[in-house]
């Protein structure tokens, strides 16, 4: 008698990565695709018919849709599905949003840089009912993510801080050039300086990293 395969879904808005992420599953007799999504909305409507054992998906899949992307996508995920395992695929590299991730209770985290490298090892994991960590992966304490969050701002001008703030109230580049009587270019600049200081590459890594540590609340 054959065992019972284990069951997987996958999600990212890319359908290339949701082949190769495919392949690389498939090629584990252990483990069962039964079924792929392309959007945060679209996942939500899967889940609602499959229940899956793992849910392998990604971290920043942009639409307007009520689940939205990121850390709100996946405390919706954790809080309606308790018993199915979430292993995230993710460009972000920031610890603090990495260690809020888990602390939200996914059972791993794969960069994507490292997915060919990483996802057999998480999986076999996930098969054990395991937590996977990456072994680049340093968790932060509360302590430690306040001491970090603090070097990083003091190293930003006030002008910068400004930037920063306008743009996670939503603001663009531009209604923000406008606002402070400046090019457009001179803002883009200063905000990439802002970024390269708090460690982070992209808009969605800095409004999350801003948001979970309450920069401007």
């Amino acid at each position: 008698m054959s065992k019972q395969k284990i069951t997987v879904v996958i999600a990212d808005d890319h359908p290339i990565v949701l082949l190769g992420v495919r392949e690389l599953i498939e090629r584990d007799d252990r483990f069962q695709v039964i079924g792929e999504a392309t959007s945060s909305s679209e996942l939500a409507g899967l889940l609602a018919n499959v229940r899956p054992d793992i849910l392998v998906t990604d971290y920043n899949m942009p639409e307007n849709s009520i689940y939205g992307d990121g850390l709100k996508l996946i405390k919706y995920l954790v809080r309606s599905y308790p018993l199915m395992q979430i292993l995230v695929l993710t460009m972000v590299s920031n610890n603090l949003i990495l260690s809020r991730l888990y602390e939200l209770g996914v059972a791993g985290v794969v960069q994507k840089s490292q997915l060919h490298a990483e996802i057999q090892r998480a999986l076999d994991a996930l098969s054990q009912k395991r937590r996977y960590k990456s072994p680049g992966f340093n968790k932060l304490t509360v302590v430690e993510s306040s001491r970090q969050i603090d070097e990083r701002l003091a190293l930003l001008s006030l002008r910068e801080l400004e930037i920063l703030r306008l743009f996670v109230s939503g603001m663009s580049l531009r209604d923000i050039a406008i606002n402070q009587n400046r090019s457009a270019k001179t803002i883009s600049t200063q905000k990439v300086a802002a970024m390269r200081k708090l460690e982070v590459a992209t808009d969605q890594e800095l409004i999350t990293y801003c948001l979970e540590a309450n920069l401007f609340q």
